[in-house]
């Protein structure tokens, strides 16, 4: 049974063999060990692994932000290991909506406004660009609170603001990086509760993460060590350390 096709019609994500090399003080550092997966439209993964697991060269990787050494990334049918940066800049504002764990917020501007600058680098009109910031923020619960600048916020809102400035541009899927790591337990736990909502409405969920806690919330969860997959399969077992062992479908169904 193949975790990455159920979710949805099809595969969102191909990673087929891929892997990073850096040159350290004259040195091969291989980050990437020829990694495969796939995630269907609609799936919540989170990608798990220590410092040094390669997890976060992995992120860049899905997030447009770096290439590969070698190796294809299929994202939403488009070789994306293949573009140059202006082709992988114009992807990730329209494929991929990013979480971060500082929340990455301009202080200045109210909620509402950093809502909106998705739409503003897409050169979209003002009033439309309004009215899709107001309904992003009205999803994550946070309608009350979109003329507050983020100095007024909790931590939570304006991690809640983060996600809906991810949503508002409609983007293929969400990557975001140890979302609750800056959150207390209370709301850590209310953020992934919206993470499960938006799950049910169909979003694609990639959470990169170091906490086994949080790759337990996710469906389905794969686990990085030394630059290669150790295991793929529902988060809760890999999370405990169960499988160890990638199931077919974390080689991307090869």
């Amino acid at each position: 049974m193949s975790h990455g096709v159920e979710a949805g019609t099809g595969r969102l994500i191909e990673v087929v063999n891929i892997t990073r090399v850096f040159s350290v003080g004259g040195e091969e550092v291989r980050a990437l060990r020829g990694v495969s997966f796939g995630i269907g439209r609609g799936e919540w993964v989170a990608i798990i692994g220590q410092s040094g697991s390669g997890k976060t060269t992995l992120m860049n990787v899905l997030g447009c932000l770096d290439t590969p050494s070698s190796g294809s990334y299929i994202l939403n049918g488009k070789d994306v290991a293949r573009m140059n940066d202006d082709e992988l800049a114009l992807i990730r504002n329209k494929e991929i909506g990013f979480i971060f764990q500082t929340f990455q917020l301009l202080p200045r501007e109210t909620a509402l406004a950093n809502v909106e600058l998705p739409l503003v680098y897409r050169g979209m009109g003002a009033r439309e660009r309004r009215d899709r910031a107001r309904a992003a923020l009205e999803k994550v619960q946070l309608g009350h609170r979109m003329h507050h600048r983020p100095n007024e916020l909790s931590g939570g809102q304006r991690q809640r603001v983060a996600i809906a400035r991810a949503l508002v541009a409609e983007p293929s899927m969400l990557l975001a990086d140890e979302p609750t790591g800056n959150l207390d337990s209370a709301t850590g736990e209310e953020i992934v509760r919206l993470f499960e909502e938006l799950h049910r409405a169909g979003h694609t969920l990639v959470l990169v993460t170091h906490e086994p806690k949080l790759a337990a919330r996710c469906p389905r969860a794969v686990r990085l060590s030394d630059g290669e997959v150790v295991a793929d399969g529902p988060g809760r077992e890999v999370a405990l350390g169960n499988l160890v062992i990638p199931s077919a479908h974390g080689a991307g169904g090869l």
